[in-house]
This record gives structure tokens, C-alpha cells and sequence, in this order.
């Protein structure tokens, strides 16, 4: 019986302290931080973990710097100390990255004035990361000769954070944590609503959307943890709440490096808003959008496309111009926002000035939680604050000061880095990769990284890529077959690694090495799941 199956199974026969519906990155923080604290937790999802919004960000970890021009000054000193924190807790995977600013003739500030907003930034951080610097148009063409400054009046850079693997599989390494604190996780899970019996239980009804079959969990507290379908999910439930969300669509699309310099190109698009370039790997991903939109379900349109390419083309001296042929993915999600329920924010410059900030809309007599809006910054304040509540519940934490995010003791780095120099593995980057082989499998597993050497040990072609030019080899597959509860390739491709994102359709297709991986993952399911992925 593989892990999903054996959590299913434990969903039925067991009552639980939480259910949280809903497995991004909020979903995710309340189930590690619950379970490391001693609760009885069962998580799910309708599709895979991270699979909406949480698998498109811009894989940034800012502390909200263009809040600063709406003045939430407490709101960019929470960020601030966030990613800080974050920076702190995680040195592998999230690191400081700078973002060098251009601006051209005519926009509503100064460079001076922006850089003495960064200057300003800089220091609500408490001065954590980089100095700002300020950029004359000499400058940015010497640092940065990509950049058109053709029409410049200068610029700066400051720094922020930024993920170095995506952001999906950051995500899942809290749901992993979760599981080994026993959290009952299951994906591809679906609510179909809450009722509260006399005796205050919570009875769900879920769905297995892959066999259709229909179960019931009792738990004494829900966190409804739907991101964008909080709104919905609620209603299922006949719950009301103080809060509701509107939705923004932003999208990436991924294209060959524009440049080696690992740093973030920033720009202000024709309708002023803050434009992106950023480094992913031997890939650019250039972006993004803010568009007002209905509900959830988006996707990246012909009008889209042109809006990135043309402002990106613009601001960059090019050998060629970018077009549909360079994009090799692309990313589309929306972002929830924070409202008032009885609030119209019918006027679109005040919808434009929405920030990402977070609340939780508590039912006290019924015992139900609703995570609005938030952003992977804040994810470990959000952790912090459901303990906090589900605490006030009255759901006893046995270890409530027991810390429950970051990276591994030093003790274990330090074993893993010894072996790794009894094996010669030092200065390996494996084909495909600029970086140094033992930091990535550090990064992505941890402690767990530790047994990949005894695959390489075993067999040393388990260092080679799945696909040429990529980073990710088969060694991790041994991982990703037993801890990562994959589902469809999508879930392989997409998240748990970021093969998709970075490799076109086609050559995923025609490479032998995922075909290899799908025997692996499914066997006798392998062509299923193949068909399933490619339409075949």
C-alpha cells in the first residue's frame, strides 16, 4: 500500500483535532505547525498539493516594497521581518537576490525619490540585506548592457529574496514536513461540505476525485484553507464570514536566459506597473500581469502574451525580439485579495491597491477558520497565528512552543557534507547544471538527502539529468516514488520538480529519460498516466 492509499485509509477510521481543506501554501504552514505541536491533523486537497495558486508566484520573497507608495508602512515592516525570517530559516532555498531598477523619461517619480524610498526600505528591514544603490544611465548600461537606456533617467537596486527551486516544491516540503509529524495529507481529496452535529463535531464528506469513491471525517475544528475557493467552499458549508476575496490574474511566460547576471531586471510596464525579468535557472521568466478577473479559473491569452513580450521587448537590448516562438511555459494564476463582504471596490484605481496582505475570519461557537488571501512571505506568521487560534478553540497543543519551520540541524548538514567529500562529490554538478550537485539535493530533501548518496554510491549514473539541460537526476526519483505522493506526471513535472517549466512540451515528450520516470513512478499505470500528460 503506497502513502496516499495508507492516509486515506486513516482518514476514514480516525477522528481528528483539524481538518484543513486546502493544501497551498496557508493549507500547508497550519498543517506542519499544527502537527509539530502535538494536534491530531488530517489535510486535503481537490487536486495536488500546491497545484493553483501556489504553483504560480513570481517566485518572490519581497517584503512589499510597492506597498510603500499606498503607505502601509506597518504592512512592508511585517513582510520586511518575514523575509528576513525566512532568509534566516531557510539559507539553501531562499536567498537574497538584488533587483536593479531602470526607469525611462516621463514616469510619475524621480530616480532620487525612488531611491530614497529604497533607502527608506532598506532600513524598515532593519538594514538585513544589500545596501540600495543609485543608478545613473551610464551605470545601468555599464552593470547591465541587456537594459535599454536609451530613453533612461536613471535607476537603483536594492535587494529582496527569491526562491531558488519553485515554488510548488517549497510548498510540498512543508506538507512533507507535516507527514512526518503525522498529518493524515491526502491530495486529489475533495470537500463536498461541512455540517456541525449536535454534539459540535464536524462531519465532512470528501471525494476521492480519482475513483470517485465518497468518505466522512469527523474532526473537532475545520480550517477552510481553499486559497481562491474559500469563498465557495464556505458556501458549501452555509458559513458566512466577515471577508471575501476578488480576484488578479498575473502570468509568466519562461524563455531562454536574457542574461547571465543573477539578478532581478526590474521595469515599470506602459500602464506603470512593476515588470519583472527574473533568473530561473538557465531560463528568464518574464512577467507579470495584474488583471482584474471574476473567479479562479484563468488562463494565458493571446493578449497576454503580446503585453509581456512587448514590454519586455521595449526595455531590452535584444539580439533578436522575443516572441511566441522563444516561450518554452508559461504560468498563470490568480492572486486572492482581501476585502470587506459588504465592500463593492468597484473603482479600479483602488482594486489596483489592494496589497497581499492576509486575515482570518473565525466562527467561535462552531469552530471554523478562514484563511483569506496571504502571500509565501508571510506563510510562517500564518503558521504562527492558526496554532494561536485553533489554541483558543480549545484544542490542547502539547508542545505549543516546539518550532516547526527551517532547514535541518547544522550536526546533520555537517554529516551529509562529509560524506559527500568521502565520495568526491565537492565540485559535481552533473550535466545540465551550473550548480554544485550536493548543495541542490541539500536544498530540496534535507536529512533525506543523505540516503541519494547511497544511491550514488550504488550505482554512480544515478547523477546523470532526466532530460538534457536540466537540473534534476535520477537519483531523486527514488525520493519522488516513496515520500511524494505523485498522482499524474503533471504532479512529477510541474511541482515536485520544475521539469515543466523549464524544458518545452515537445522535448518532454520526446525524452527517453521521462519516459524512464514514468515506469518508475506508476509501472503497470505508466502508459495511463503518459496518455493522461501528453493527450495521447
Amino acid at each position: 500500500m503506497n502513502l496516499r492509499d495508507s492516509n486515506i485509509e486513516k482518514l476514514k477510521s480516525r477522528t481528528f483535532d483539524v481538518l484543513i481543506i486546502g493544501g497551498g501554501i496557508n493549507g500547508a504552514v497550519s498543517a506542519t505547525a499544527l502537527a509539530a505541536r502535538g494536534a491530531k491533523v488530517a489535510l486535503v486537497d481537490k487536486g495536488d498539493f500546491a497545484g493553483f495558486t501556489s504553483q504560480n508566484s513570481s517566485n518572490l520573497v519581497w517584503g512589499g516594497i510597492k506597498y510603500m507608495e499606498t503607505y502601509e508602512f506597518p504592512l512592508v515592516r511585517q513582510l520586511c521581518m518575514s523575509r528576513n525570517h525566512l532568509l534566516r530559516s531557510y539559507p539553501s532555498s531562499i536567498r537574497e537576490i538584488r533587483f536593479f531598477t531602470n526607469l525611462d523619461k516621463g514616469f510619475r517619480f524621480s530616480p532620487f525619490l525612488l531611491y530614497c524610498g529604497a533607502l527608506l526600505y532598506w532600513a524598515i528591514g532593519n538594514f538585513f540585506t544589500r545596501s540600495p544603490r543609485f543608478l545613473t544611465p551610464q551605470q545601468i548600461n555599464d552593470d547591465e548592457s541587456t537594459v535599454n537606456t536609451d530613453h533612461s533617467i536613471g535607476g537603483f537596486e536594492y535587494s529582496d529574496a527569491f526562491l531558488y527551486d519553485n515554488d510548488a516544491r517549497f510548498v510540498f516540503n512543508f506538507i512533507r514536513s507535516a507527514i512526518n509529524y503525522n498529518c493524515t495529507a491526502v491530495n486529489y481529496m475533495e470537500s463536498l461540505g461541512s455540517i456541525c452535529n449536535a454534539q459540535g463535531e464536524w462531519q465532512t464528506q470528501l471525494r476521492n476525485t480519482r475513483n470517485g469513491e465518497t468518505y466522512e471525517v469527523r474532526s473537532a475544528v475545520i480550517i477552510n484553507a481553499c486559497g481562491p475557493y474559500v469563498d465557495q467552499q464556505n458556501k458549501i458549508s452555509e458559513l458566512t464570514t466577515e471577508h471575501r476575496h476578488v480576484f488578479s490574474k498575473g502570468i509568466h511566460l519562461i524563455v531562454p536566459q536574457i542574461t547571465n547576471n543573477k539578478r532581478v531586471l526590474t521595469f515599470f510596464a506602459d500602464d506603470g506597473r512593476l515588470f519583472f525579468a527574473i533568473p530561473m535557472g538557465n531560463r528568464t521568466m518574464v512577467g507579470t500581469t495584474d488583471t482584474r478577473v471574476s473567479t479562479p479559473e484563468t488562463e494565458v491569452t493571446t493578449e497576454d502574451r503580446h503585453f509581456v513580450l512587448d514590454n519586455i521587448n521595449k526595455r531590452l537590448n535584444l539580439a533578436k525580439p522575443l516572441t511566441e516562438v522563444d516561450i518554452i511555459s508559461e504560468r498563470c494564476g490568480v492572486r486572492p485579495l482581501v476585502i470587506k463582504t459588504g465592500d463593492q471596490n468597484n473603482k479600479n484605481e483602488e482594486w489596483m491597491k489592494l496589497s497581499r496582505k492576509h486575515a482570518v475570519d473565525v466562527d467561535w461557537e462552531r469552530k471554523h477558520i478562514s484563511i483569506f488571501g496571504g502571500k509565501l512571505t508571510d506563510c510562517l506568521n500564518v503558521g504562527e497565528e492558526i496554532c494561536e487560534v485553533v489554541q483558543q478553540l480549545g484544542t490542547h497543543l502539547p508542545y505549543p512552543k516546539r518550532k516547526w519551520y527551517g532547514e535541518p540541524h547544522e550536526a546533520i548538514r555537517d554529516e551529509y557534507l562529509h560524506q559527500v567529500h568521502l565520495m568526491g562529490l565537492d565540485e559535481l554538478t552533473s550535466a545540465g547544471a551550473s550548480e554544485v550537485l550536493s548543495k541542490r539535493l541539500w536544498r530540496r530533501y534535507g536529512a533525506q538527502a543523505i540516503g541519494l548518496l547511497e544511491n550514488i554510491r550504488e550505482n554512480p549514473d544515478m547523477v546523470e539529468p532526466l532530460i538534457e539541460g536540466t537540473d534534476y537526476i535520477r537519483c531523486e526519483l527514488t525520493q519522488a516514488t516513496r515520500r511524494e505522493m505523485i498522482v499524474t506526471l503533471e504532479d512529477f513535472l510541474r511541482r515536485r520538480s520544475k521539469l515543466a517549466l523549464v524544458a518545452r512540451h515537445e522535448d518532454l515528450k520526446q525524452s527517453q529519460g521521462i519516459k524512464d520516470a514514468c515506469e518508475i513512478l506508476f509501472g503497470e499505470e505508466a502508459p495511463e498516466r503518459w496518455s493522461e500528460y501528453f493527450g495521447e
